[in-house]
């Protein structure tokens, strides 16, 4: 058989056979198979996998369905019984609960739009009284003193964001403006905060209750203990009704985002006085609004032609710088009133329904009425206390000496005080800056010195808003 070649197949040996030659001897079992060697078991495993993916993911687009159709079923409004209502458990494992709309009622926020010298203390006691208002008086001061000198009106924005954060609860804003390296704001710390109820009374200090209307004492408060912006944060969401007043907003019109925007439920009170008595209540406590003065004056166009401030001849003194700049700064808050009468005027969408006007003359000859309607407007209640507060603090028996102090006194004699007190040049200086807020607010003119002076004549007319 010579030429002819054998060939012997190749024996392959599995490792886990006796002779693996690996040193050791691996235990073998009977009728093993070799899975490789027979693919039909191998397409069978397969199969199997196979439907126990298709099964998966069925199961997971089922869950997928299921879980959209309680989504949409959250968002569309139901026609539950009472009894659903009024449940008061809710599983947490139901995924309608992730989804459930919060059923807290929209809070009802208030800004008094206003400004230095109108009786704004008082009006916004009014609010501080209240046992379910929370008030803040004056925030914006913190951004006029951080960034001063800068001018009025290049702190607008500043002064919006701030109200954005407040009327969220968000008190943190305020440690934007604390001085570097200072200690945190605290309760205490914040401008007017030991005359202001709930920073004075129960949870958060023990001197007063908030129910119990009466003026805080600033020595008593001033003794409370400095609560964190935290704590003070969780009693602001406790309120269904927030009411700011401040005097740097200067035009309704910076308050248009914010009153755009539909999770603020934000309408505006906008508190005016006779721009002659605001500017003789700003001459009496020019010392204490030298700053503020400045920086609403810088904000003046200085392209402006402007009557002479004093009689020719007069010699000019320290007094009548002070008063420069006190009666100065009526040209800025006047032009920015006026913006806000036209667009009240003519009310964009934003604003229709949302803007009141109150003026201060009005407040004090009949305070019950007025306090009344400024109530109704916010939602609110006024129950007899605060009627007899009002009514008080409108009719006492003297002037204050003090500015910046609310106190109870003879309130129509101080509105009209302007006319016996302004020279003429001042009073024409002053119309002439105001005479269309004059015309709006329903306030005339006077021609000579004598009309300013004759008491009888009143100068009120009807407003036209």
């Amino acid at each position: 058989m010579r030429g002819k070649q054998y060939h012997q197949p190749l024996k392959l040996t599995a490792p886990w056979e006796n002779n693996a030659g690996f040193g050791r001897k691996l235990r073998t079992y009977r009728n093993h198979t070799k899975i490789i060697a027979q693919p039909g078991i191998v397409m069978k495993v397969l199969r199997r996998k196979r439907i126990v993916l298709v099964m998966a993911y069925f199961l997971l687009l089922v869950l997928t369905m299921l879980n959209l159709a309680n989504y949409k079923w959250t968002k569309e409004p139901q026609q539950c019984n009472h009894q659903m209502r009024s449940t008061t458990h809710q599983s947490r494992s139901d995924i309608r609960f992730l989804y459930r709309p919060s059923l807290a009622k929209k809070r009802q926020l208030i800004y008094v739009l206003t400004t230095w010298r109108s009786g704004s203390s008082f009006f916004g006691e009014l609010f501080n009284q209240n046992p379910d208002v929370f008030f803040l008086y004056e925030p914006m001061w913190h951004i006029w003193q951080k960034l001063y000198p800068g001018d009025a009106v290049s702190l607008q924005g500043a002064a919006r964001d701030m109200l954005s954060s407040l009327y969220r609860c968000d008190l943190s804003v305020f440690q934007l403006y604390n001085s570097p390296g200072g200690k945190n704001f605290t309760s205490l710390g914040l401008f007017g905060a030991t005359l202001n109820k709930v920073v004075c009374s129960y949870p958060l200090c023990s001197a007063y209750r908030k129910e119990v209307v009466g003026m805080v004492d600033d020595k008593v408060c001033k003794k409370c203990p400095p609560q964190s912006l935290r704590l003070l944060e969780e009693e602001c969401l406790k309120y269904n009704t927030i009411v700011i007043k401040g005097v740097r907003i200067l035009d309704l019109n910076v308050l248009a985002p914010l009153m755009e925007d539909p999770s603020l439920d934000l309408k505006v009170i906008h508190l005016v006085r006779d721009p002659r008595a605001v500017a003789n209540s700003r001459i009496k406590s020019r010392h204490g609004l030298i700053r503020e003065n400045l920086q609403v004056v810088r904000s003046r166009d200085p392209k402006l032609r402007r009557i002479p401030f004093v009689d020719p001849g007069h010699k000019a003194n320290k007094k009548d710088g002070s008063d420069y700049h006190s009666i100065g700064a009526m040209e800025v808050i006047c032009d920015r009133t006026s913006r806000t009468l036209r667009t009240a005027l003519n009310p964009p969408g934003w604003l229709k329904g949302k803007y009141m006007a109150v003026r201060y003359e009005d407040l004090v000859e009949n305070p019950v009425k007025t306090l009344r309607n400024v109530y109704h407007f916010a939602n609110l209640t006024a129950n007899h206390d605060i009627e007899s507060f009002a009514l008080n603090m409108t009719s006492g028996s003297s002037s204050s000496s003090k500015p910046f102090i609310v106190s109870s006194r003879n309130a129509t004699q101080a509105a009209s005080a302007w006319r016996m007190v302004l020279s003429i040049q001042q009073i024409k200086q002053v119309e002439d800056y105001c005479h269309h807020a004059m015309s709006v607010l329903g306030y005339e003119r006077v021609r000579t010195a004598g009309e300013a002076k004759d008491l009888s004549k009143s100068l009120l007319t009807h407003s036209k808003l």
